[in-house]
This record gives structure tokens, sequence and C-alpha cells, in this order.
């Protein structure tokens, strides 16, 4: 094995995965540094969300390594993995998700519940978040008297909420309307610069990728230099842009 540089907190190296023989990643390295926000670009199906996975310890690659502050989650039992995505990762994924027979409060707060910390303070981490995105209001409904764009916000607090070293977002608003994507990812980005959250974030919109501090193109499960993704629809409907790396 080879030690990570000493400056990233997520760094991967020649992962390679495969599903049920379909190859998903093929020799794909990157690193992210501290409180970096970095897009992984390419159009559906180019290895982003099996990337994600990966890095994340969700799977673990058929070959290569990732490692996070310089320990490696590649050769961790599935237990130690799974505390680590409870203490240090937070993920929103297009799905919500969410339980439903919490509470939209309840829901936010679950991360810090499930660590043992108080009902009180987690109650007000998790308000703290649903008043940021705008959905405090809701606070005492449960999920299916909310609309999807209600819920994807709650995902997103309970992810906050938690106050991850490392954020995965896969496609966060891929369900969204303009609006409400433009404030989650408003939200997002401020979230992690002020309090210094690593994000890495999974896309096949422009616009959403311009967010970020850099971007990491995939297709067919690579790196490459450029990718396209689509634009935002003008007038006519018609999409398109280059987005370069």
């Amino acid at each position: 094995m080879v030690a990570p540089p000493d400056n990233d907190v997520i760094w991967a190296r020649s992962l390679h995965h495969s599903h049920n023989g379909s190859p998903g990643l093929g020799g794909v390295s990157l690193g992210v540094r501290e409180a970096e926000i970095v897009a992984v670009t390419g159009p559906r199906g180019s290895g982003k969300t099996t990337l994600l996975h990966c890095l994340s310890g969700r799977l673990v690659p058929d070959q290569g390594e990732v490692w996070f502050n310089s320990v490696p989650v590649h050769t961790m039992a599935p237990r130690l993995r799974e505390q680590l995505r409870r203490e240090r990762f937070g993920w929103i994924g297009s799905d919500p998700q969410l339980v439903p027979e919490l509470t939209a409060w309840e829901n936010a707060a679950l991360p810090l519940l499930l660590r043992g910390t108080s009902h009180r303070a987690a109650k007000k981490a998790a308000m703290e978040w649903l008043e940021r995105l705008d959905i405090a209001a809701f606070a005492r409904k449960r999920p299916h008297a909310l609309l999807q764009a209600q819920r994807q916000r709650i995902s997103v607090a309970r992810a906050l909420t938690a106050a991850p070293t490392v954020l995965f977002a896969d496609e966060p608003t891929a369900t969204l309307h303009h609006a409400d994507r433009t404030q989650v990812l408003r939200t997002l980005t401020t979230a992690a610069r002020s309090h210094g959250v690593t994000v890495v974030l999974a896309t096949h919109d422009a616009e959403v990728a311009s967010l970020a501090d850099r971007t990491a193109a995939l297709l067919d499960g690579r790196r490459v230099a450029t990718v396209s993704l689509p634009a935002k629809p003008d007038s006519e409907g018609r999409s398109a842009c280059s987005l370069s790396v």
C-alpha cells in the first residue's frame, strides 16, 4: 500500500469495481482535501454513485485503496466501516429515505440520537438546520404528509445535524424544482464552508457542478479530462454544456 498525502481527508487509488460482471469503476483515483467541495461529474451510468459508495465505505472496491485521514477504509471490518459512516460521514441521496414513523425533527435528529446524544441536544441541533432549510414549520409532521421537496430538505438537515467530517451527496437535487434546488445547494455549500465540512458531490448537472471548488469527471467508469453535461434548458428546451476539469 502507498501512504496517502497528509493534506487529503479522502484519498483513493486505482479503484476497480464491477456490478454482476459489468464494470462500474476502472482504475479511478481521487484525492479530496479538508473543507473542499469536489463535484464528481459525468452522465448517468458513468460510475459516480459507485465511486461515492466506495469512498464512503458503503462498498468495498474489488481492487484499489480508500483512505480516510490516513486510515485504510478498504481493509476495515464491516462493523468498523458502519461506525465510521455513522460517526464521521454524512450521506444525502436523491431519495430522502426518511423513517416514516418519525416526525421531521426526529428524522433530522436521528444520527445524534443513535450516538447517544441527549434528546434535548439532538432536537436543538436538528431544529437549527430545519430552520436554515425553511422547513421548521413542518417539524412535527411525518414524511407522508410532506412534499418530495420538503422531505429532501429534511434529509439534508439530517446529514448536516450529524456534523460530519465528510458529506457525500449523490445527486441530492435531482428530483427538485429549480427554486428548491437553489436553496438546498446554497445551504449545503454555505454549511460546508462555514463548518469546515468536506463535500463530495455527484452530479450530471452543470449548474450544480459550478458551485464546487473543483470537479472530477467520469465517463464509463474512468477519469477523463472533459465531459459534456446538460445545462439549464433554454426557452426552446435545448441544453448542452461542456465542462472541463
